[in-house]
């Protein structure tokens, strides 16, 4: 009785590691069949996935039926709209809709109205999709009758025009990730960047003016480069040639402090909602989410259009530093209000804007078309500008993580191993069973 019921256990047990084969194998075929060619060029994640359907669907229905779209606290794609129509076909599309009442035109011709309206030093606005308004910000520099004149031309444009007071003063944090040094101030090297013959570094336009040097580590006797071309306002960007017309190795990384850096790999767009990074020499890494998009910005020094609002903190010397996530460059850092005690609000410049009117690319990258949106779950670690050191990113994953991806061989190549050693211990235990069973006979035939 108990030798048929071994015997039954190990028929089931071979039957069942023949079809872990059968399944790991077509698994491991799928999985290759399916790879992406450039599957190393940028890291894959739901959210840029995600930012990517939702931008995809905008672009297709058009600004008078949607206001924008964001990335949710799960990574799912959501798109305002103004009608029920539109709503089913962004549901059809495997994304949120979210009703609102106003399109993106009318949000659009909004902040023309406001940028037509006289300067005021010290105000701010962007696009807020998620409560389909225009938020209007005026620090503690605007005097109550700037601010009753600005909210009364708001309220001529319709009660969509949110008027905030905030704490602090909107300024430029001219004094990143490594600090450069000139007569103008300190700023931040933001990327490095190439022509395809020289090299340079990408940082912002309000750090120094055409022909302004730069030196490095604290001494005036080690020169970086010089500034050869930039915009601001307006814009907030320029260009610093290296003086050997080469970033060196290392180009590829940025800062993040303690030695250490992040790779970058390509450049992209943000999505509100995503979480970002941004290194300065001033306070180092820190963190947070872009709030909005397409943000204007009314410094001391002048009005620059078209920045990312984000929540990150920054302070004097933070200037030009790199906003990045995931490996992806995103932009550099313009300015904002308060600092990294309290909270406040930084503006960044974006960077495939800056990088096309410049007529340059990312020195060592891959694809410079990065999907829009990438979302960082922790903190990147590793390796300085300028030396090589250890990195994480795409580089980073871990063994494990990889071969329990859905997406690659792992899982099949898994089940099949386990397969294998499943027959081979059925073999191995129905050998020992009939040597057994011999020597038992044996045994008795002798006695």
């Amino acid at each position: 009785m108990r030798h048929a019921r071994g015997r039954i256990v190990r028929r089931v047990t071979r039957l069942a590691a023949v079809g872990g084969l059968l399944v790991g194998s077509a698994m491991v075929t799928r999985a290759v069949a399916s790879e992406p060619t450039d599957a190393s060029a940028a890291p894959r994640t739901l959210a840029r996935t995600a930012s990517g359907a939702g931008a995809d669907l905008v672009s297709r229905l058009g600004t008078d039926r949607t206001a924008g779209h964001w990335v949710d606290s799960d990574g799912r794609p959501v798109v305002a709209v103004t009608d029920e129509r539109t709503a089913e076909e962004v549901r059809r599309a495997g994304a949120t809709a979210k009703r609102v009442r106003h399109s993106m035109s009318e949000l659009r011709s909004a902040t023309s109205t406001l940028r037509a309206a006289p300067r005021v030093s010290g105000t701010a606005w962007a696009l807020d999709y998620r409560s389909n308004e225009v938020v209007v910000r005026g620090d503690r520099t605007v005097s109550g009758s700037d601010w009753s004149r600005l909210t009364g031309v708001a309220q001529g444009i319709g009660g969509f025009v949110r008027m905030e007071r905030t704490e602090g003063a909107f300024a430029t944090r001219l004094n990143g990730a490594e600090p450069i040094l000139s007569t103008a101030g300190r700023c931040s090297a933001g990327f490095n960047v190439t022509d395809g013959t020289r090299d340079f570094i990408l940082t912002a336009g309000h750090c120094g003016p055409t022909g302004s040097v730069w030196f490095g580590d604290g001494r005036s006797d080690r020169q970086v480069g010089r500034t050869v071309a930039g915009s601001f306002p307006g814009d907030d960007f320029s260009l610093v040639e290296y003086a050997n017309g080469k970033a060196g190795d290392g180009a590829d990384l940025v800062a993040v402090g303690d030695g250490k850096g992040v790779r970058i790999t390509g450049t992209g767009e943000p999505a509100v909602g995503q979480r970002v990074f941004r290194s300065g020499s001033t306070s180092g890494l820190r963190d947070g989410r872009v709030t909005a998009l397409d943000a204007t910005v009314n410094y001391p020094e002048g009005t620059v259009t078209g920045l990312i609002e984000t929540d990150v903190c920054a302070e004097p010397g933070d200037s030009g530093g790199p906003m990045f996530s995931e490996g992806i460059a995103l932009g550099v850092t313009s300015g904002g209000s308060g600092d990294c005690d309290k909270g406040g609000t930084t503006f960044f410049q974006p960077l495939p804007e800056a990088m096309e009117s410049l007529g340059v690319r990312l020195v060592g990258s891959g694809r410079q078309d990065a999907a829009a949106g990438t979302s960082a779950t922790a903190p990147p670690g590793a390796a300085a500008p300028g030396a090589s050191a250890p990195v994480t990113g795409v580089e980073g994953s871990t063994l494990l993580a990889r071969l329990t991806d859905r997406r690659n061989v792992g899982p099949g190549l898994l089940i099949v191993a386990g397969s294998l050693v499943a027959l081979v211990a059925t073999r191995w235990i129905r050998a020992e069973a009939d040597r057994k069973a011999y020597q038992r006979h044996y045994s008795a035939t002798w006695g």
